[in-house]
């Protein structure tokens, strides 16, 4: 277990005198697990060491430290703050480093978990929750948008009273869709609202309840997905990204082999994030998706580019940790998978470096499909390599199937041809 070593410098005697004396050492121990830069620790350990200054001058009991008392800190205090230096007064480090403070004390048992709130539609939110997960087993940022926006309907309509779904009625519903789809600028978005509700009100069916004439009385508004064709680079663009991978710099390996996970193989953000090493089979050539949006396994054949990609990050940049993640944090907390959130911005970077003006990540699983499609692959094998559930969600791609388009043709009113 390593230790952190801090310069005699910076004054953290506010540590060890403070009512949280008795954690400090896990605090420091904290930052040490997670391969801080020493630099930030300091700065970190200096700011916690402040605001247990100002704690005990308030008499602050341990057990009182929580989100009100630092918003009071950061508030009331800093801004004003006369103590003695070595002090900082940076608002944004202060709050980072006491963020640290109240997951390190709360993870020890030493001050308890934020309140939930408990009123009786917050209770429901969770049974739904509990439901949309168990049941039906939606993707937890999918439940998240669900549930946001059912709640605005139910404490609109409930308030902090009961959850009495009888005193709903059409026009409730029908004016809050209104109110929603005004937030929205193009029809699919007024239609994950439509999706929400009847997705809460199936549920309350479920439970015996009288809804159908609430999942009646909106509708999808009118929204043709197979209108418009779909966004994907054209060959010189790909040409374009694939020439700007390589080059020499930070992170650089790592984001060549996230780029061709996305192209070579079409995986979407969180399957990237998701990968682990224990997915890839060097002697078959494979590589496994678990915990996919289908909540299938699919093994895919590993492309040659993209493993050599994977095993160069792997061996040259991949930095030494007991997370089995393929791609990690390269920066503190270290020994954490990279999130969906990196891989996006990560393919948008490279982007950029290739002279691109796009920003959407999916954009390269669109490129992956029409590439296939332009080889001679059928529709069924796209889907099959997309992982689509129904052949319908592909149908999109066959309007960039300009090969058999053309056999298909008819010629042009009042044509030679």
């Amino acid at each position: 277990m390593s230790t952190v070593h801090l310069p005699h410098s910076i004054d953290t005697d506010w540590l060890i005198v403070g009512p949280i004396a008795p954690h400090a050492d896990a605090i420091k121990q904290h930052f040490a697990d997670g391969r801080y830069a020493l630099s930030t620790v300091a700065s970190y350990l200096s700011n916690i060491a402040h605001f247990a200054r100002w704690a005990r001058s308030k008499r602050l009991r341990l057990c009182r430290i929580d989100e009100v008392s630092v918003t009071e800190f950061l508030d009331q205090h800093l801004p004003h703050c006369r103590c003695e230096r070595p002090v900082r007064h940076d608002r944004c480090d202060h709050r980072a480093a006491l963020g640290h403070l109240l997951f390190v004390l709360r993870a020890r048992g030493a001050v308890t978990l934020p309140a939930k709130s408990t009123t009786p539609v917050d209770e429901e939110l969770r049974l739904f929750d509990a439901y949309m997960d168990r049941v039906r087993g939606l993707a937890p940022m999918t439940r998240s948008q669900v549930l946001r926006i059912v709640g605005r309907l139910l404490r609109q309509r409930l308030g902090d009273g009961g959850v009495d779904i009888a005193s709903i009625e059409p026009a409730h519903v029908r004016s809050f869709y209104a109110q929603q789809a005004k937030l929205h600028c193009k029809p699919g978005g007024a239609g994950s609202v439509v999706a929400a509700l009847h997705s809460y009100f199936r549920y309350r069916s479920s439970l015996g309840d009288q809804v159908h004439a609430l999942i009646g009385a909106v509708s999808a508004p009118a929204n043709w997905r197979l209108a418009t064709l779909p966004k994907t680079l054209t060959a010189q663009e790909v040409e374009q990204l694939v020439s700007s991978l390589g080059r020499p710099g930070r992170s650089m390996r790592r984001a060549d082999a996230i780029v061709r996970c996305a192209l070579d193989l079409g995986l979407r953000s969180g399957e990237v994030a998701r990968l682990k090493l224990d997915d890839i089979d060097w002697r078959a050539g494979t590589i496994t998706l678990r915990h996919t949006k289908g909540l299938r396994e699919d093994v895919l054949p590993l492309p040659a580019s993209t493993g050599e990609a994977i095993a160069a990050y792997l061996k040259d940049e991949r930095p030494q940790t007991s997370n089995r993640a393929v791609f990690v944090r390269h920066r503190a907390p270290r020994d954490e998978p990279a999130g969906p959130d990196l891989v996006r911005k990560t393919i948008r970077q490279a982007y950029g470096r290739a002279g691109l003006p796009y920003t959407r990540s999916h954009l390269l699983r669109h490129t992956m499909a029409s590439r296939l499609l332009a080889g001679g692959s059928s529709l069924k094998e796209v889907a099959d390599v997309l992982r689509h559930r129904a052949l319908s969600t592909t149908q999109v791609y066959a309007k960039l199937d300009s090969r058999n388009l053309v056999e298909v043709a008819l010629p042009w009113p009042g044509s030679a041809s």
